[in-house]
């Protein structure tokens, strides 16, 4: 059977790239509609928003610990796709899928009834313990449905086709905000306002369509089915250990994203509030940005799967290029939009000026973070998880961590957290150019 190499252009890259983008954000645009509604709820508003923050890092540390099967068929899927063998992976996807599922549930249930003492070790007390034990117990239902459609998505991905990724996650988007605001304010003599509650209940739903949205589509423009079939697939052991270094790798990641809350907690309430629309805003520049680093991951594994190394060089240097001009563009227009972007977020004075306080910081890290996210995205498509894994320890326990504490002992304040992750970030993205350099320059000689 002949291959067929994908073109490295850049409307085939931005083919892939820009529906990806539009895929990617969605999930952080559902977190930035809860913060940005819930910030201006009119009773308990800063309460409210600082437990939505607090719930909102918690449930993204699972998901994105669970979600890293969504790389792993996605990688399998499309090297099997690059060396014209994509008959012989069509069994796996529903194996992975329902192991993943299994494991969501699982967790689901182990956290339901500790969940007062998950956000107490997060600093949560008092009437924003509360508001985070109503608003989780309900969020947290859509937790396998979001693994679920992670999972489609990857292995759509796989198939180097973003549009279906991008329809399912623009209708969720839609409607989560359209739901947010009759659930959260209500409907004059239709629905009465339900505040943070109602914030959980109109992402639940909006995960609940899109999972049905993403079974349809699976089942209907592909030819991979979800009903078990035995054997094993020979290629499930290697998606678990993949996943399974994309596990440690995400608690590393979840490492930093917590100990950033928990600080941000102990400072006070306007912190919290503060660092839950910086880290909002910066999640949202990540998906972004990560769009390119999805179109490595699809056509690096293609291009893995094909043995063409001067593809796969061209296709690095074209996306880091491209993924950088995006991130100028967001720094452009984060600082001249510096005080309407905070405006969005919350009416409170104080979380506001303790937000612009550092606001400067997480603009001037973008072009890092695209170092990172692109080459991280390129690097999953690469099957390459040990190094990553490696990477995001390293950067976490050598970098983050001592960088904060010591920002700690110096009185940073606020400062240290976001001067922690610029560390992180730094210390991930040079790792990932030096790893790509060594490990393929010398194969492009060769070839």
């Amino acid at each position: 059977m002949q291959i067929q190499k994908p073109t490295i252009s850049f409307k085939a890259i931005n083919k892939l790239a820009i529906p990806a983008t539009i895929a990617g954000i969605a999930e952080p645009l559902l977190s930035i509609t809860d913060t940005a509604i819930v910030g201006n709820i009119p009773v308990d508003g800063l309460e409210s928003l600082a437990a939505a923050g607090i719930v909102g890092s918690f449930l993204s540390m699972l998901i994105w610990i669970l979600g890293q099967t969504r790389s792993a068929i996605s990688a399998i899927i499309s090297q099997y796709l690059g060396a014209g063998k994509i008959e012989e992976v069509k069994t796996l996807p529903a194996q992975a899928i329902y192991l993943n599922i299994g494991l969501s549930i699982l967790i689901l249930l182990s956290t339901v009834f500790i969940v007062e003492e998950i956000f107490e070790l997060l600093n949560a007390s008092g009437k924003i313990l509360q508001y985070c034990i109503s608003y989780y117990s309900i969020r947290v239902w859509g937790f396998p449905l979001t693994l679920f459609v992670f999972a489609v998505m990857g292995i759509f991905r796989g198939l180097q086709n973003t549009f279906w990724p991008m329809m399912i996650a623009i209708v969720g988007a839609v409607l989560n905000i359209i739901l947010d605001f009759a659930l959260v304010y209500g409907v004059d003599g239709v629905i009465r306002p339900m505040y943070l509650e109602g914030a959980a209940w109109a992402s639940l739903i909006a995960q609940g369509i899109m999972a049905i949205m993403a079974c349809i589509l699976l089942v209907t423009k592909t030819d991979i089915s979800l009903k078990l079939k035995s054997p094993i697939h020979p290629e499930l052991g290697r998606l678990v250990v993949m996943s399974l270094n994309l596990f440690v790798r995400a608690i590393a990641l979840n490492t930093a994203l917590i100990l950033a809350v928990r600080e941000a907690t102990a400072l006070g309430d306007k912190y919290i509030g503060a660092h839950t629309v910086a880290i909002n805003i910066w999640l949202f520049s990540a998906f972004f940005i990560d769009g390119y680093g999805a179109a490595g991951n699809i056509m690096g594994g293609r291009l893995l799967g094909a043995k063409d190394y001067n593809g796969l060089w061209k296709l690095a240097k074209k996306i880091v290029l491209y993924g950088l001009t995006v991130s100028l563009v967001l720094m452009l227009f984060g600082f001249l939009f510096y005080y309407p972007i905070g405006n969005l977020f919350s009416n409170e004075t104080l979380v506001l000026s303790t937000f612009y306080s550092i606001f400067f910081i997480v603009i001037l890290g973008l072009p890092m973070n695209t170092l990172a996210f692109v080459l991280d995205g390129l690097f999953k498509g690469l099957g390459e998880m040990k190094y990553l894994r490696n990477t995001l320890l390293g950067a976490t326990f050598l970098g983050f961590i001592p960088t904060l504490f010591l920002g700690k002992y110096l009185d940073w304040g606020f400062y240290a957290i976001w001067i922690a992750f610029t560390v992180w970030m730094i210390i991930r993205g040079l790792a990932l150019v030096i790893k790509f350099r060594r490990k393929f320059r010398p194969l492009l000689q060769n070839h």
